[in-house]
């Protein structure tokens, strides 16, 4: 099952350090990401979303791949190519996969001007390690669908400062 965590965060660069260690934690297999997308409101109170996946530009290069092939049937291999292309951009660009933008900018639009909201939608649990990983990053849970107890738990590794490593003690010099 799907969890859905945002996180607010003063800056845009705080909401981009944690996504970051979500993708380092998906690379450890701690977690699985379906979608990781920050919503930054400006000082002119326009949201804008930095999507994890750019699927405009997965579109124009599968469509300018296939309409090739299909213009080579037809024996116009750059017409195809032109043409598909352009639809492929336009089918990456409506589609929307993952968390539904019209929620997300709504949910952002009640953020402070230049303040930014991580979105986050996770298809595993929130364990001991993640919470770990996140500990000390900040932030403040806006919305989730964590039970209450994962989200205080979250919460509260959110808040604590991370645990300074003790140095290792030198040697003793022998006289």
């Amino acid at each position: 099952m799907a969890n859905l965590i945002v996180i607010v965060y003063p800056t845009e660069i705080q909401a981009e350090q944690v996504r970051l260690d979500f993708l380092k934690m998906q690379k450890e297999y701690l977690v699985s990401l379906e979608d990781a997308v920050i919503a930054v409101k400006k000082p002119d109170g326009k949201v804008k979303l930095r999507q994890m996946y750019n699927l405009a530009l997965g579109g124009t290069v599968s469509g300018a791949i296939w309409g090739t092939l299909i213009g080579l049937i037809f024996m116009m291999p750059f017409f195809g190519l032109v043409l598909g292309a352009a639809t492929g951009a336009v089918a990456g660009s409506l589609s929307d996969v993952g968390i539904n933008d019209d929620f997300m900018k709504r949910l952002a639009s009640t953020l402070k001007p230049g303040n930014s909201a991580l979105f986050v939608l996770v298809d595993s649990e929130i364990t001991d390690k993640v919470r770990a990983e996140l500990e000390g990053t900040g932030g403040t849970i806006l919305q989730t669908s964590l039970s209450t107890i994962d989200q205080e738990k979250l919460q509260k590794a959110l808040d604590e400062a991370k645990k300074n490593a003790q140095p290792v003690d030198e040697a003793p010099k022998a006289e």
